[in-house]
């Protein structure tokens, strides 16, 4: 037990890690990666009941999907790409990074590393059950080997999507022409696109985003 609650007290780091993508773009008092990973769960609960999914693992899925940021960080696109210009930060921060195919697979992979170093480092210490259980649903996630993993790669999209509407519903000077590209090119499941589009209709009263 000494070992679980030891996981507990570092997984508890999360609740105060602000999501990195957000302290970029100023906002104050930002979502941490634990207040994320709530909701990510319950959306996944909520909405992948309405499909053919596996309902406890794919819960499960969305609790572990970000435990590497402990030690890993959070990792955004635009880290590779940072300015100190305020000026050009601004400006870069207004659309979603395009990088080359080698160069999108050298920051993947450098990525990849990190956190499954940072994952492993957490869960060392656990019983071999625990261990492989929450590894085995980590890498599922990483490499989008089940339904539920593809799944809820693009539900933790959506709850970035959301979370930025609410946002800028409190600021509109917070871009979210970024978001929006970010979405067409990573929702193909029906289900989420319908429900972008009601979050779309929600915020802007209207079928087409407003950027």
């Amino acid at each position: 037990m000494d070992e679980i609650l030891k996981f507990f007290i570092k997984v508890g780091e999360l609740k105060n890690m602000p999501r990195r993508g957000w302290v970029l773009r100023g906002i104050k008092n930002p979502e941490s990666i634990a207040d994320h990973s709530f909701r990510v769960a319950l959306m996944a609960w909520i909405l992948g009941s309405k499909k053919n999914l596996n309902i406890e693992k794919l819960i499960k899925m969305a609790l572990v999907h970000d435990l590497c940021e402990v030690y890993a960080g959070d990792i955004t696109p635009y880290d590779s790409i940072l300015s100190t210009d305020k000026k050009k930060m601004k400006e870069l921060l207004k659309t979603w990074p395009r990088f080359s195919k080698a160069k999108k697979k050298q920051l993947a992979e450098r990525k990849y590393k990190k956190e499954k170093e940072g994952l492993e480092k957490l869960i060392k210490n656990l019983s071999t059950k625990l261990k492989n259980e929450i590894h085995s649903l980590w890498l599922d996630y990483e490499k989008r080997l089940s339904p539920e993993s593809r799944f809820l790669r693009q539900t933790d999209r959506v709850e970035n999507l959301l979370q930025s509407l609410e946002y800028w519903e409190k600021n509109k000077s917070l871009p979210q022409k970024s978001w929006w590209i970010q979405a067409s090119e990573l929702f193909d499941d029906p289900l989420l696109l319908d429900f972008a589009n009601n979050m779309d209709r929600e915020f802007h009263h209207t079928n087409k985003p407003k950027h």
